[in-house]
């Protein structure tokens, strides 16, 4: 069994109401109250608000209840991740947004919409999908292991290339297996607020050649020519969030940030901005975002054994004490 805690930034259901369609008027709801062809509109009014939960997995199940320091919802009340909501805007591209909704004693108290791409007043987003099936799997895409736009990652050729510009076949190269061909990209846009802003390290801190920004729970790899950690080995990973030391490692809140994802055949360790830095891992829950061709043909055995490898180098917050990035800068350099 895991818990943790993780904040999203919301909207309340009644900030986004039908301004043409059957229910006219009526505020966002969940799937069964919901008509297809419906356009919706935000109000100018709205704000997003953040929505803290407790999340509990056990066994593969996760649970989510409002967190005592949730701005919006009742502390302790159940939230089920009830659909994800595809729209179409005017010039023909989609947005998808996440439906939650909070219950007390089994009775619907609120819903909040979880927008995976910026949402904003005078624009028309038109219902064109509704998915029971992906919500938890969404939700999981959009706090997972991802790099920011604008990332440098380094080709097997020793091109640096900014990851927004990737395509699927590009050889990338890797730690472990050499060039290896990049099977899919994921992207999203999201809010930079609460647990799920991104984590910038600035150029230089980790021998990096520029800024590196990446979502909190991201795996650095780096290699001690000396164990300063005293982790019993010369390498480790360590989440970017236990490096966080408010100056030259920072998290970084307000606005919005596209993420891209990057996923092999195996979990690998790839370089970005001359960092080693992990790859997507893949579980059953980011399988269910893939398209279906790429789902089919990945293993997820071969996933699971190459991502256990490299996790054995993990390093727990409680070994870290002091400046963590200077113990880890000195010792790659000794």
């Amino acid at each position: 069994m895991s818990a943790t805690q993780k904040s999203y930034s919301v909207h309340r259901a009644t900030d986004l109401r039908v301004s043409h369609g059957v229910n006219l008027g009526d505020p966002i709801s969940f799937a069964d109250e919901l008509i297809m062809e419906d356009v919706f509109s935000l109000s100018p009014m709205a704000a997003p608000t953040v929505l803290a939960l407790n999340v509990v997995t056990d066994d593969g199940v996760s649970k989510y209840t409002i967190a005592e320091d949730s701005t919006l919802g009742t502390h302790g009340a159940q939230v089920v991740l009830d659909s994800t909501l595809t729209f179409m805007c005017a010039d023909g591209t989609t947005i998808e947004a996440v439906i939650m909704v909070e219950l007390i004693d089994g009775g619907v108290e609120d819903v909040f919409v979880l927008p995976m791409s910026r949402i904003i007043s005078k624009q028309d987003y038109t219902l064109v999908g509704i998915d029971r099936d992906t919500p938890e799997s969404r939700l999981a895409q959009l706090g997972s292991i991802a790099f920011l736009r604008g990332t440098h990652i380094t080709l097997a050729t020793g091109e640096q290339r900014r990851i927004e510009d990737l395509k699927v076949g590009d050889r990338i190269l890797t730690r472990d297996a050499g060039a290896q061909e990049l099977r899919w990209i994921g992207a999203a846009t999201a809010r930079a607020t609460g647990t799920l802003a991104p984590i910038r390290i600035k150029a230089g801190v980790l021998n990096n050649i520029n800024d590196l920004r990446v979502t909190p729970d991201h795996r650095l790899f780096v290699y001690q020519r000396r164990d300063t950690l005293k982790a019993g080995r010369a390498e480790v990973l360590v989440r970017a969030r236990y490096l966080i030391n408010g100056d030259s490692v920072i998290q970084e809140e307000g606005g919005f940030v596209d993420y891209f994802q990057l996923l092999f055949d195996r979990h690998q360790i790839i370089f970005a901005e001359g960092i080693a830095a992990e790859s997507l891992h893949l579980d059953e829950k980011v399988k269910g975002t893939l398209p279906e061709e790429v789902a089919q043909s990945m293993s997820m055995d071969d996933h699971t054994a190459s991502a256990r490898a490299h996790l054995s180098f993990e390093i727990s917050e409680g070994m870290l004490t002091g400046n963590t990035v200077d113990l880890l800068k000195r010792a790659s350099r000794s």
